[in-house]
């Protein structure tokens, strides 16, 4: 019995490690399992440029009975030109060589541009398919010299930040070769610049919220339709998507909260000493699968 006793205090001993190791066992694997279930860190990500869709309204925000839409919209007869197979070839390889011309340009010229040019081909975006007929998108552009120095001094701030410690060496070293930096000279140079921003959800009159489907990929979309508009009248830009700078350039443009900053684009003609990288496009067999 003595001997008995006189192990029992070891056997307390075991027994509290095992369980301590039980223990050990199941929080790790619980942390791991947190881990895997936790979305990746992206530090360089601005939170304006988070895609709109994640953005869930409060059931209370949102008027379910009625989004402002008309529920009957009259259909109308559709009518267009229709053009012969060879016609179509022809514009199809006109339209293509126009914009296989077109290149990301950081040299640009403060040489005046037509205003009426710049309110047209932001009517050409305005054109864009979009969820539900919502065309989330709003073109803010930027004329004057002081405003547009205010947003050069915000965005080579947070962008000389982004390149020293948020974009991490890979980026930094991919990027090496089109030799960029946060020096941005074109936001003072360009006549205009056009900050397009997702509207992730819209306003009723009643207060309520009116949900804005695929904001996202709807302004995407209008963003690409205005590259092609601004080639197609020889002008020129460069797609910046100033990380970081959003809440700040949305506080300097007096937007409102349901704006989110998605691109800024510098626009006008190319100086005259202007230099591009010499990058090629990926051929036809290469983007596209035939099935």
């Amino acid at each position: 019995m003595a001997f008995f006793s006189s192990l029992t205090p070891v056997f307390i001993a075991i027994i509290c490690v095992l369980i301590g190791a039980i223990l050990k066992k199941i929080n790790g694997e619980k942390e791991k399992s947190e881990t895997k279930s936790k979305p990746l860190s992206h530090p360089w990500v601005d939170e304006d440029l988070k895609d709109g869709n994640d953005h869930y309204l409060e059931e209370e925000e949102v008027d379910e009975a009625w989004q402002g839409l008309d529920e009957n919209v009259a259909h109308v007869p559709f009518f267009t030109e229709r053009y012969s197979e060879a016609e179509m070839i022809k514009r199809s390889q006109m339209f293509y060589e126009l914009l296989n011309k077109r290149r990301s340009v950081r040299f640009l010229s403060d040489e005046p541009v037509p205003r009426e040019v710049i309110d047209n081909v932001i009517r050409t975006a305005g054109t864009s398919p979009s969820g539900a007929h919502t065309e989330p998108w709003t073109f803010v552009v930027v004329q004057d010299p002081c405003l547009k120095h205010k947003i050069r001094e915000i965005v080579e701030e947070e962008e000389e930040i982004n390149y020293k410690k948020r974009m991490g060496d890979r980026w930094v070293n991919d990027l090496k070769r089109l030799r960029t930096n946060w020096i941005k000279e074109y936001l003072d140079t360009a006549p205009y610049l056009i900050l397009i921003f997702k509207q992730i959800y819209g306003q009723l009159p009643n207060g309520k919220k009116k949900i804005h489907y695929y904001n996202e990929i709807s302004v995407s979309i209008a963003c690409g339709i205005l590259l092609a508009a601004l080639q197609n009248v020889g002008l020129y830009t460069v797609t910046s998507t100033p990380l970081n700078c959003g809440p700040q350039l949305r506080a300097l443009l007096q937007r409102p909260a349901n704006e989110k900053l998605l691109l800024l684009l510098p626009v006008g003609y190319p100086k005259k000493d202007a230099t591009v990288p010499a990058l090629t496009r990926k051929p036809l067999g290469d983007i596209m699968v035939l099935m």
